[in-house]
């Protein structure tokens, strides 16, 4: 999709390689998504610039 990647990591409650879809505009992202495998919540930060993720954070959420 024009405007999203997938983009792969390692939960980091059950260490599980797991997938999502980022958009991909611009600027910062951040948010809580529960993992996949395990469903603990996840805290993701990003980073987007001309549409490719320049950086990218997960942390388990409090």
């Amino acid at each position: 999709m024009h405007g999203e990647l997938e983009h792969f990591f390692s939960c980091p409650f059950c260490m599980e390689q797991i997938s999502m879809v980022v958009e991909v505009f611009s600027g910062n992202q951040s948010y809580i998504e529960d993992c996949e495998v395990c469903c603990r919540p996840i805290e993701i930060k990003y980073t987007c610039e001309d549409g490719l993720i320049t950086s990218f954070e997960s942390e388990r959420a409090q």
